[in-house]
């Protein structure tokens, strides 16, 4: 009998030697787990409410700084000035045009080898100062040579920027706000309406491999164009469009027409870019009541 009760102590001991302790593993787990979501918060603003282009001053600023950081290449009258890039590594590049406030008229294309233009259009801004024009093309299996031509009079010159656009650069910044897509068929049209607090609009327009033809106005009162864009582009999935519009002031509605025949749809994304004011504005600055 003590036998048994010596080996049934002796038993129990050894079984007790061999459990984990529970508290250190917790507390290190824990504290594991508390350092990583603290530099994930760090790194990429988890919780921080929103895009950062989303808010007050991202467009103005991210704008601001490309002018400033680059050298413009002024454009006169009647003239002609390309950019080559011969980098295959060059997939898109930045297009921003300005003027001291004067009228804007340009044609911008894209050569790819000789008598190849899988890409132009024709821009016409009312203020070249007040509305800026910014776009980013897709430029894919360089070389490539982006040609801007004033076809305004000489009294009209213009400021032009070509550049790389980086992987986090304006077309990454559009594609982050404008998110929702929708079918425009051939020779239909479509307009977005935005209330007075947007000061910009972001705009992405592609097809599934088709031609794209467009045109995109920005209308300020009936029948007032302050910005038109006529559009092509060979194939809109591997030469996708995107742009930001300046729409200071109130009664802003942009229009995207599909020019090319019903064959031919495309899927047009619009948002809002950039909402001014110091309010934390909880709508996307589509009015209510968007008519198509």
């Amino acid at each position: 009998m003590k036998f048994s009760i010596a080996f049934s102590l002796a038993a129990l001991t050894g079984a007790n030697a061999f459990v984990a302790p529970q508290s250190p593993v917790a507390s290190s787990t824990q504290l594991a787990m508390s350092d990583y979501r603290t530099s994930v918060r760090d790194n990429v603003d988890v919780g921080s409410g929103g895009s950062p282009l989303y808010k007050s001053g991202g467009t103005a600023r991210d704008l601001a700084e490309i002018w400033d950081n680059s050298s413009p290449v002024i454009v006169q009258g009647g003239s002609l000035r390309t950019w080559s890039f011969a980098n295959p590594a060059i997939e898109s590049v930045q297009v921003l045009l300005k003027t001291e406030g004067r009228p804007l008229d340009a044609d911008v294309e894209l050569w790819q080898g000789p008598d190849n233009t899988p890409h132009k259009m024709r821009v016409y801004v009312e203020d070249g100062a007040l509305r800026t024009f910014n776009a980013v093309i897709g430029t894919p299996r360089g070389p490539n040579t982006v040609a801007i031509r004033n076809i305004g009079q000489l009294e009209f010159p213009l400021d032009a920027v070509v550049r790389p656009d980086r992987d986090d650069g304006l077309a990454a910044g559009i594609a982050s706000v404008a998110t929702r897509s929708e079918t425009i068929q051939g020779g239909a049209l479509r307009t977005y309406p935005f209330n007075p607090t947007v000061d910009s609009v972001a705009i992405i327009l592609k097809t599934d491999g088709r031609p794209l033809n467009a045109r995109i106005e920005l209308l300020q009162g009936p029948n007032n164009n302050k910005q038109v864009v006529e559009l092509y582009t060979e194939d809109g999935l591997d030469r996708p469009f995107f742009a930001i519009v300046e729409t200071p002031g109130s009664g802003n509605v942009v229009r995207v027409v599909n020019t090319a025949p019903v064959e031919f749809p495309l899927y047009a994304s619009v948002d809002a870019y950039r909402v001014g004011g110091d309010g934390d504005w909880a709508d996307d600055g589509l009015m209510i009541g968007r008519s198509f």
